[in-house]
């Protein structure tokens, strides 16, 4: 892999509840805990043993991420802020709070990077 874009905004995911149960077995087949981190820019988001998170979740999370690098507000779709949202995994259990953080680069489409 040879990463030619300097992404304008990273992710950080933190697990920070469960809606059922206190632990995750049985309910989270990636055994998430409260507390574990993931950051990402554009590729999927791994914590600091290099573990991927839940592939379901993931699928929910992309299009909020593609809300924030549009220009989006997360207020507008329920978030705390414009750049933070709680979310809940495709299986009902792990609580996950994403937040975008601006890092002052170019947007990919309007950076002109094609021409």
């Amino acid at each position: 892999m040879k990463k030619w874009y300097d992404e304008e905004y990273e992710w950080e995911i933190e697990v920070i509840g469960f809606l059922r149960g206190e632990r995750t077995e049985r309910y989270c087949r990636n055994g998430e805990e409260i507390g574990d981190k993931y950051t990402c820019t554009y590729g999927c988001p791994v914590n600091a043993q290099g573990q991927g998170i839940c592939s379901k979740a993931m699928v929910m999370m992309f299009p909020i991420m593609e809300a924030v690098r549009s220009g989006g507000d997360l207020e507008n779709i329920g978030g705390s802020s414009r750049y933070s949202k709680d979310m809940v995994c495709p299986d009902g259990n792990v609580l996950f709070r994403l937040t975008a953080v601006r890092r002052g680069k170019e947007n990919f489409y309007r950076g002109k990077f094609f021409e």
